[in-house]
């Protein structure tokens, strides 16, 4: 399972990056304004140091909505480094999008899936990731989990090589449930990756070796 952290934030990408676990990032539009990534080449720029920081895919998201727009906006995102993956929203047009991008060899990230419908679309236009929004489907009393289910079963079913790309990851338990369904990518914040580490019982054995080892120094 590939780990991503999404985020526009440098120390955050770092500090991930620096585990030795990171494997990508996702960005979008609303997480550059949270750091105060605002204007279109302060955007670009951020892209290209994200890239700078990690060692694998960098999810960068066009903001026009008709297939023309989105076509010059992914192919000046791919222009910016070898690591950028265009991504695109789960509309007609990002379909079509999609399809042009794959006959480039220019990698795509399908977003704001949340059906296997939806998935199986992307998969056929050649989408390198596809990101069901399991978070926001937990938000409207909806099985998130499930859907990473089906679109698994339909992949397999048929040997897409689509990476499922589980989004909008909220806490831990969902990166475990996600790997035992057997999504390919993972991507949330920082507290959902370290979050891991965590066990009451590895803090009180740490606490125990180290008291026993100051008794006998």
């Amino acid at each position: 399972m590939k780990f991503f952290i999404d985020t526009a934030n440098l120390d955050q990408i770092k500090e991930a990056q620096d585990l030795g676990i990171l494997d990508g990032v996702t960005t979008n539009p609303s997480l550059m304004a949270k750091e105060g990534i605002t204007g279109h080449d302060n955007i670009m720029k951020h892209y290209v140091n994200i890239c700078n920081i990690v060692d694998g895919d960098v999810s960068a998201e066009v903001i026009a909505t008709d297939f023309e727009g989105m076509v010059r906006e992914g192919e000046a995102l791919a222009d910016l480094h070898d690591q950028i993956v265009v991504k695109l929203p789960m509309i007609k047009d990002g379909i079509k999008a999609c399809k042009y991008f794959t006959d480039k060899g220019v990698k795509t990230n399908l977003t704001l899936v949340f059906s296997p419908g939806q998935a199986l679309l992307a998969a056929k236009a050649g989408a390198t990731y596809v990101s069901p929004f399991i978070g926001r489907l937990d938000d409207i009393s909806t099985d998130g989990l499930n859907l990473i289910a089906e679109i698994r079963m339909i992949y397999d079913n048929y040997g897409f090589e689509t990476e499922i790309l589980a989004a909008s990851v909220r806490h831990t338990m969902h990166v475990i449930d996600c790997a035992k369904l057997g999504a390919d990518v993972m991507t949330g914040p920082l507290s959902s990756i370290v979050g891991l580490l965590k066990h009451p019982l590895t803090d009180l054995g740490l606490e125990q070796f180290l008291a026993d080892y100051k008794k006998g120094n």
